[in-house]
């Protein structure tokens, strides 16, 4: 057994039925030249043959001293988890996109291992997609990018590959089992000794960020972010949106405006959202405030969480895009500074901490105008070569994470090769006409071309 980290407990504790916690992915593909319908069929026959899964697809729940932790799932059943459906022609990337959106809608049950994977045949031109999802408290970004490395190759002439869950782990070093009730206390009070250990350097950053944010109005921190309609409670209905644009187009704007390529993620990002608003004429009057995961795994495993948390005001109120470029600069690097003294341990429980308040406002509602953030924003590296899988050429892989309650809309985009792919998923009845911000996107990036 395996326990999980107070993170990974987060994301369990926080999943209601209209808020599920898993997060997934859509792969697009294009057959092999002169692969036909049949073949593409008999490839699903061979990934449905069998019940054998490797970890972490073969790992379920259970609890020992009222603590989750994983363990195998000796009654592992496939047809469980694995499905094959095909789209109502003519197939189009319209289509796909709302069967994810359903897909994603519906919770994972805990008496199995908390993944699925959907094999979608009858895409335009020949296509298939496969759409994944696998529970937060089991993986993050970094992670899941891994597991698509992974399992598949750089070789457009591989065949006879292994389905995704039955792909072997490289061998590594073991952490974190434990075999019965006084290894299960043992890991516990391991982890207590470690958490304690951080406890100096995060009062310190604490303390910091109190003073900060109260004599800095571009800090973008504790609870400053304006209430919109972005911030209010979801229903279980999800809607995403999903396109790719040049990295080498996104990177030249970034080096001519002296920025990263996240700084330019997050202005195209504040366009978009400033222009979405003044449309629904609900802009606020302050700026909104981003949330964007920062990855803190610095070993091989591709299971778990290890994330920080860097926050940043958008400058969604300020009308001028080189202003507003200028703004989110400014307030990336304040953040990133703050975080840069302290190891990854302690930017975990710092960012439990300056969260803490906003998972139990997430959790009972009791302070609905109180907002840490207003939005997430999550951009992670992904594969930078074209890979395959059995023949087939992956052309594009879409995120599609997690909408809560106060905050209904999720912005994640992941590289491959020479594209930057963004994923909207969004409450449905929340953020209507969420697909319009795909063009929004579009007018960002073009704006900051002009400057």
């Amino acid at each position: 057994m395996k326990a999980l980290s107070p993170l990974d407990q987060m994301f369990l504790m926080l999943e209601r039925r209209n808020q599920p916690m898993h997060v997934g992915s859509l792969m697009l593909f294009q057959p092999p030249p002169g692969a036909s319908a049949e073949d593409i069929r008999e490839l699903v026959d061979q990934m449905a043959q069998g019940d054998h899964a490797e970890p972490p697809f073969d790992q379920r729940l259970t609890r020992k001293l009222a603590l989750p932790f994983w363990t195998k799932d000796d009654d592992f059943d496939l047809s469980h988890h694995f499905r094959h459906i095909a789209l109502p022609q003519p197939g189009r990337i319209r289509e796909l996109l709302a069967m994810v959106s359903n897909l994603h809608s519906s919770l994972l049950d805990r008496e199995f291992p908390l993944w699925e994977t959907t094999f979608i045949e009858g895409v335009s031109d020949g296509r298939f997609a496969m759409y994944s999802k696998m529970h937060h408290a089991m993986i993050d970004g970094v992670a899941a990018v891994r597991l698509v490395e992974r399992v598949l190759s750089t070789d457009p002439d591989a065949r006879d590959m292994e389905p995704p869950w039955a792909v072997k782990r490289p061998a590594r070093k073991k952490e974190g089992l434990v075999a019965g009730p006084t290894s299960a206390l043992s890991a516990v009070m391991g982890g207590l000794k470690a958490q304690a250990k951080s406890w100096p350097a995060v009062t310190k950053a604490l303390v910091s960020t109190y003073q900060q944010a109260r004599k800095d109005s571009e800090f973008g921190d504790l609870f400053r972010a304006p209430t919109t309609i972005f911030n209010r409670r979801i229903g279980n209905a999800r809607r995403f949106a999903a396109q790719s644009w040049s990295l080498s187009r996104v990177k030249a704007a970034g080096k001519k405006l002296g920025g990263t390529l996240n700084d330019v993620v997050l202005a195209m990002c504040a366009s978009a959202l400033r222009r979405y608003l003044i449309e629904q004429n609900a802009l606020p009057d302050q700026p909104l405030i981003t949330m964007m995961p920062m990855s803190l795994r610095r070993d091989d495993s591709d299971s778990g969480n290890q994330v920080g948390m860097v926050l940043a005001n958008l400058g969604t109120h300020v009308a001028d895009p080189s202003e507003r470029m200028s703004l989110i600069k400014r307030s990336v690097a304040a953040s990133k500074e703050r975080l840069s003294k302290m190891s990854p341990a302690e930017i975990m429980n710092y960012t439990g901490l300056i969260s803490g308040p906003a998972g139990l406002n997430l959790a009972t509602g009791i302070a609905p105008k109180k907002q840490l953030y207003n939005v997430v924003i999550s951009n992670v590296p992904g594969p930078k070569q074209t890979l395959y899988w059995n023949g087939a050429r992956l052309e594009g892989i879409y995120p599609v994470s997690i909408p809560v309650d106060g905050m209904a809309l999720n912005i994640t985009l992941v590289s491959y090769g020479d594209q930057l792919n963004f994923g909207l998923i969004a409450c449905r009845r929340s953020v209507p006409h969420v697909q319009r911000m795909l063009e929004y996107l579009e007018q960002g990036l073009v704006e900051l071309e002009r400057l």
